[in-house]
């Protein structure tokens, strides 16, 4: 009885915040012309889970009770996406993560009252949890993870830099031949550095496009690296390559420590599976023991 009721409050509770009006617009839009399948994901996603939810959260003003939150889950979204990114679209990633979450102990109350089972109640109510904090736990990862990149990535390119300025090339031809046969696509750190070459090219000053490269980047040994060009890029030759020389030792410490971490999480991720492998051959290997003494 109990989880009938959640079921029906839930579904009559989003079907209150999505409105009447929003249903029909959103749906017209959808029928009217034809959509291709990420632009009509896209509008059922604004549909279910980010309008009624924006909405919702604006009115019990919990943006401002959680602006600490939102305003640390802002900053990962504005390294991760575009410049471009606002406020306002970190908060409709917020609200979609709790219409997720919302949309899971909705589905799970529906199963409960079908399966008459009151345990997956108490299941979509984990789940509506887990799936509503997933996203600003897993921007983190991702920060982390792009981070790492960039720090096992830059010894490389530092050392192609050096090498480049040693045999007479400038400072802003060697930053452009660093990227010869990389795809800005593929590493987080050849998009900044591609971006901060495009900007060269279009005559901006070379010191603000290497601090916009630096911003874009917010990792600690990029600014080092972005200090060390500015204060030496004028001088060229032995002095800058001697710069970077002593820079280039402790950047390679830590790609090695990186690399280190990165096997003892590889191996820490093969455990579980060899214990469930353990415990599959235990029970084959007792079950006709057990069998034959029974």
């Amino acid at each position: 009885m109990a989880a009938a009721f959640a079921a029906v409050a839930f579904t009559a509770i989003w079907l209150y915040l999505a409105g009447g009006a929003a249903l029909r617009s959103i749906w017209l839009r959808l029928t009217s012309r034809k959509r291709n399948e990420n632009q009509a994901e896209q509008y059922l996603k604004q549909l279910c889970l980010i309008h009624p939810f924006m909405r919702l959260l604006e009115r019990l003003r919990l943006f401002d009770s959680l602006q600490l939150p939102i305003s640390s889950y802002h900053m990962k979204l504005l390294v991760l996406m575009e410049s471009d990114w606002t406020i306002e679209r970190t908060k409709a990633e917020a609200a979609a993560a709790f219409g997720t979450g919302y949309a899971s102990l909705t589905v799970c109350a529906w199963l409960s009252v079908l399966g008459q089972e009151p345990v997956l109640l108490a299941m979509g109510a984990v789940f509506g949890i887990v799936l509503t904090l997933r996203p600003f736990v897993e921007a983190g990862r991702r920060v982390e993870r792009r981070k790492q990149q960039m720090i096992s990535e830059l010894p490389d390119m530092l050392s192609k830099l050096m090498l480049l300025v040693g045999a007479g090339e400038t400072v802003q031809q060697a930053l452009t031949r660093c990227l010869e046969g990389k795809d800005p696509k593929e590493h987080p750190l050849y998009k900044e550095w591609g971006a901060a070459v495009i900007s060269l090219r279009n005559g901006q000053a070379f010191s603000a496009a290497i601090e916009r490269f630096n911003r874009r980047c917010s990792v600690q040994e990029v600014s080092i690296f972005t200090t060390v060009l500015l204060l030496n890029y004028r001088r060229g030759g032995e002095h800058f390559v001697l710069a970077l020389r002593e820079l280039s030792y402790s950047l390679w410490e830590k790609r090695k420590a990186i690399a280190r971490s990165r096997g003892e999480e590889a191996s820490s991720k093969l455990v579980f599976p060899l214990v469930g492998i353990l415990l599959v051959l235990m029970v084959l290997v007792a079950a006709p023991a057990v069998l034959l003494m029974s």
